[in-house]
């Protein structure tokens, strides 16, 4: 636990680079390399193939991590995202489209359900999954068209749905999702390992569960989709309708030999950098892995909290950092270019109002902050004077939805690259 007693006079570190430092140290708590071995099955309990599969930004990180440290033979197919491949020696891998899916990941879902089929009882699958799968894995059931799927996928990124309930629809409309992979190994062996981006850490929503039972229905789904004004095509209205799209369900007898395991999750990330500000002389205090809302909803009360502790000292005293995860969502209302995060730090900038002791970055762990190359941004007192000063008004920023836009012109965006891991959002705000 944190000490709850603040330094009288926290050393003089930059900052930009100690929130960086702080990001950097999330993002590797929950690198494959680090937190996949300590997890792979015994060799003496693999008495048949090893069969490794799997989807997800981090999932050809994953399936290296495992072709180093597994002694025996292996082969197996992995989709991740385009830019996120690593070399493999035995397992395939495959590059395909996030957050909208394409053609490639579907020609990659349906030759991995191939794969799965007709394997024996003695045969171990172990399965590599991580944020991002759903898309990564976009085969539809029969009625639903790969076009039908990008076109409701496109619409609920836009609508402020939750991953819940984005998820949910994805598995009423999967060939492979919502346990249906798992149960095309049946009666093979299914271990898998898991690295969370969703808030609470539930299997069945992470990469919308191709291996775990799916206690939702049909009519759910429909719900959902009803609720955001979905345009429904036809297929997808009649498969949701008479419950054709059922799920597999809890107590199916073909997931009684699967086992899941969370191998990273916001909270470990959250935990290590809050280290690195310890370590800086800043006392850390979490306030939650799991925040869900509204991006500038989640950014205006994160000011807030700043404010009473930079101002009061309630309920924790400053100097110190505040450390969040979980996922926002964004209501589309503008042609900017996002996304959740940016516009999560660009509303907590102006509820800030420029304060002269708080600091902030807001950055998706995977890199990615909506649709943009760009993980997040980082903030400072000074930056709406400087925005201002270049004739950019913050208010129309934000109500455009234009966050990269901002933070972009201002030379305050983050980026990492490609960091093959994804554990979700990760926000800190620095109190002096």
């Amino acid at each position: 636990m944190p000490d709850p007693s603040p330094p009288s006079l926290p050393p003089a570190v930059a900052p930009r680079a100690l929130l960086r430092a702080m990001f950097d140290a999330a993002v590797a708590s929950a690198q494959p390399e680090r937190c996949v071995p300590p997890h792979l099955p015994d060799p003496a309990e693999v008495r048949g193939r090893l069969i490794v599969i799997g989807a997800g930004k981090a999932s050809a990180a994953m399936a290296r991590a495992v072709e180093q440290h597994w002694p025996g033979p292996l082969w197996g197919l992995v989709v991740t995202r385009y830019g996120y491949a690593v070399p493999c020696e035995r397992i395939e891998i495959v590059e395909a489209a996030h957050p909208v899916p394409d053609a490639v990941g579907e020609q990659a879902a349906r030759r991995m359900l191939a794969l799965c089929e007709g394997l024996r009882a003695d045969d171990f699958v172990l399965c590599l999954i991580s944020g991002g799968g759903s898309s990564l894995l976009p085969l539809p059931l029969p009625g639903v068209t790969l076009a039908d799927k990008q076109a409701l996928s496109r619409g609920l990124l836009q609508s402020g749905a939750t991953i819940r309930e984005m998820n949910c629809v994805r598995r009423h409309l999967s060939a492979i999702k919502g346990g249906r992979l798992a149960a095309a190994c049946h009666p093979a062996q299914v271990l898998t390992l898991l690295i969370s981006d969703v808030p609470g850490d539930d299997p069945m929503d992470i990469a919308s569960g191709p291996t775990v039972a799916d206690p939702t229905h049909c009519a759910d789904a429909l719900e959902i989709l009803q609720r955001y004004g979905m345009d429904l095509p036809d297929g997808v209205r009649v498969l949701l309708e008479t419950g054709a799209g059922e799920s597999v369900k809890p107590g199916d007898a073909r997931l009684a030999r699967c086992e899941s395991r969370i191998v990273a999750a916001p909270q470990q990330a959250l935990e290590a950098a809050a280290q690195v500000a310890r370590d800086a002389g800043y006392p850390a205090y979490i306030l939650g892995d799991a925040l869900e809302g509204e991006a500038r909803d989640m950014g205006t009360l994160l000011a807030g909290i700043a404010r009473q502790v930079a101002d009061r000292g309630q309920p924790v005293a400053g100097p110190c950092v505040l450390l969040s995860g979980g996922e926002s969502t964004v209501t589309v209302r503008g042609d900017g270019r996002g996304g959740r995060n940016v516009e999560c730090l660009l509303a907590c900038a102006l509820a800030l109002a420029g304060h002269p002791r708080i600091y902030g970055l807001a950055a998706d762990t995977d890199g990615v902050d909506g649709q943009e190359e760009i993980a997040g941004a980082w903030l400072a007192p000074d930056t709406l004077a400087r925005a201002w000063a270049l004739g950019i008004n913050p208010r129309a920023s934000l109500a455009t939805n234009d966050g990269h836009g901002f933070f972009g012109a201002l030379g305050d965006s983050v980026v990492s690259g490609p960091t093959r891991t994804n554990v979700n959002d990760f926000r800190a705000l620095l109190i002096r």
